[in-house]
Parts: C-alpha cells; structure tokens; sequence
C-alpha cells in the first residue's frame, strides 16, 4: 500500500469514530517525520510505502490509512531529551541564546523547552544552573534545524 496524504489526525476523530475500527500503527523515529519518502511497517507486519505529495512533516497521531473497518496511525518513539525549565526570563534568554548559536532545535511544551540530549548542552546547563531533566519522552513533531548562514 502507498500512502501519498495524510487522512487527518486521530485527534480530529470522535471517540466513536475512533473506536469502531482497529488501530494499527507506524512507530516513528522523530528524525522520520521530515521524511516524505519512506517504507514502514505497521506493528501488525503491513508493509507501507509514504510516498507524501504535498512537503508536509508527520505528525504523531497523523492517520494514514483509514476505511470502515481499519485506521493506520503514526506513532512516535520516545527521543532522549533535555527538559529545561528556565525559572525566569534571564535563564530563558541566557539558555536560547546559547543553544541558538549552536543551531540546535528546540520545541516548547508549556514552561519547558525541549532539546534532544547532547552531553556539551548538559554541561553547560549544569555551568549556567538552570534546571533541567534528562528524560525518555515522545515528542509530537520532528526536531527540524533551521538552515541559514551567517555570510552576507
């Protein structure tokens, strides 16, 4: 089976609507959600071809196959993540000013900022004591840098 769109998101279903079918799913890495061209597997053994035609990152819980009877749906695997909690603005602009000059991504969940873990960021939260976690966690999209370049 090839998979060129997304259905929508088993967020957007109704419980009924989700409940009445069998749920299948396509366990993801993070780093797979950029990826339009794949080849899956369902965690019941389908082979599945994601073929996207529109440039559209993944998403957990996206449904990509769904009919009367069945829904096939992303999930994502747990990432290796540093959890920081700046505890005021200073810390806040402090740790995103140096994990900009990095370049490395970031997501926000509420008060948190979400990095994928590298042990020279750890040192230098430690360095600058801000509070942080390390922690096993999924994340609902992929971590995606942003290409620039500091040359005029």
């Amino acid at each position: 089976m090839i998979i060129e769109e997304i259905v929508t998101n088993i967020n957007d279903l109704s419980p009924d609507e989700r409940n009445k079918r069998h749920l299948e799913k396509v366990h993801l890495e993070s780093a797979d959600l950029m990826k339009r061209i794949q080849r899956v597997e369902t965690d019941h053994g389908r082979d599945l071809g994601i073929r996207l035609k529109n440039p559209h990152d993944l998403e957990a819980g996206d449904v990509l196959y769904m009919d009367d009877q069945n829904i096939i749906m992303v999930e994502v695997k747990r990432d290796d993540l540093l959890i920081i909690r700046p505890r005021n603005m200073y810390e806040m602009g402090t740790i995103a000013h140096q994990l900009g000059n990095r370049h490395l991504p970031a997501q926000f969940e509420g008060e948190e900022m979400l990095v994928q873990y590298d042990y020279l960021v750890e040192e230098l939260l430690v360095e600058l004591d801000i509070p942080f976690i390390r922690e096993d966690r999924k994340v609902k999209q992929a971590f995606r840098h942003i290409g620039h370049s500091h040359g005029s």
